[in-house]
């Protein structure tokens, strides 16, 4: 009996320091995935721009990343992460390298998504497409020519469609914003959208405008559980004949991404692997510079954190015809206010 006693407590402290090496191993690997995250930022802090008064009025304690904004003292939160989300105006079903030039594929959709592990909160800032600033022209050679003020969505069209298309689409958002840190991104081609709308179980939504010519169920103001192509149909389709229709179809966007939230919140309460699955779903179809152990960090986070539909924040602008394009004069004073509200913190500071 005492043999048989000793090798029970052999057995058990055995599995006891396998549990401890995998939880550490576990944790370790998550670790090392925000570690990861972090340093694949171009930039470590927004360059908000500040006026020469307020330039004057700083006291020698004041640090580089603070900034001044009515009246009070904000400091740039480091432990925030940002991913900017792709659509990509492209039907293939892989996604594949194209010859450098403009074939890349514009970026129909842009996301900003925010997570904040200090409030355990997620944002999302939506950009309009056809949001005008700077972005970079290259020949077919990938030689950087010079930087235009044109469309945001047209940056991702140059590079080779994969990872280079994306990298210069990161860039040009991150400059937008001021230098904003972006941590990662993905880039996911708009025929992925079905098989992502039916891995969360389909999307409820109200019909925001008739989409009749598509799907006759998708009339204005139905009830609809959107479903396969419904779902496409209800995110891409829009009128070009109609100016303010890329607005139409960015509201629809924008509902349709706080619904799609909810929705895979639920599914990853009632599926623990949700995530991994939907990825494996769509990795042919989607470009991005997320790995597994930072996928490992990120997961609980997003189950976890806070979100509402007043965490969805759209830039602010006006429409604008220019020749056959449509143009979007981003608001600069709610771009800034924006960036404080999301990625600052208000801090006690006497001068």
């Amino acid at each position: 009996m005492r043999q048989k006693g000793r090798v029970f407590l052999i057995i058990w402290a055995s599995l006891m320091t396998l549990i401890v090496v995998v939880l550490v191993g576990f944790e370790a690997f998550r670790l090392f995935g925000r570690s990861s995250l972090i340093s694949k930022s171009a930039t470590t802090t927004p360059t908000l721009a500040q006026n020469s008064a307020e330039v004057q009025e700083r006291g020698p304690s004041w640090q580089s990343d603070w900034v001044r904004y009515n009246g009070s003292v904000y400091d740039y939160n480091e432990d925030i992460t940002t991913f900017l989300i792709m659509g990509i105006d492209k039907m293939d079903d892989v996604v594949t390298e194209v010859p450098e030039g403009t074939d890349g594929g514009q970026a129909d959709a842009l996301f900003l998504l925010v997570l904040n592990p200090r409030k355990e909160s997620i944002k999302v800032i939506g950009i309009n497409r056809n949001s005008m600033t700077d972005i970079d022209i290259y020949d077919e050679y990938g030689r950087y020519q010079t930087t235009v003020v044109g469309q945001i969505a047209a940056q991702h069209g140059f590079g080779n469609g994969v990872e280079k298309s994306c990298e210069y689409q990161v860039k040009a958002v991150s400059n937008m914003f001021y230098q904003l840190p972006i941590h990662g991104y993905a880039a996911i081609n708009m025929s992925a959208i079905p098989t992502i709308n039916d891995e969360v179980g389909g999307v409820d939504v109200t019909v925001l405008e008739d989409l009749t010519k598509c799907d006759k169920a998708l009339y204005e103001g139905a009830q609809v559980h959107l479903e396969g192509m419904q779902a496409y149909y209800y995110v891409k389709q829009r009128d070009t004949k109609i100016f303010g229709s890329s607005d139409m179809r960015f509201e629809r966007q924008r509902q349709y991404l706080n619904a799609f939230i909810q929705a895979a919140r639920d599914e990853s309460e009632r599926n623990p692997n949700a995530a991994v699955e939907l990825f494996t779903a769509i990795s042919d179809k989607m470009v991005t510079n997320i790995t597994a152990d930072e996928i490992s960090y990120l997961a609980p986070l997003i189950t976890r954190y806070s979100f509402d539909t007043s965490d969805l924040k759209m830039i602010a602008g006006k429409n604008q015809k220019n020749g056959e394009f449509e143009e979007f004069i981003v608001d600069e004073d709610d771009l800034y206010a924006t960036i404080i509200d999301v990625f600052y913190e208000k801090i006690d500071y006497v001068d």
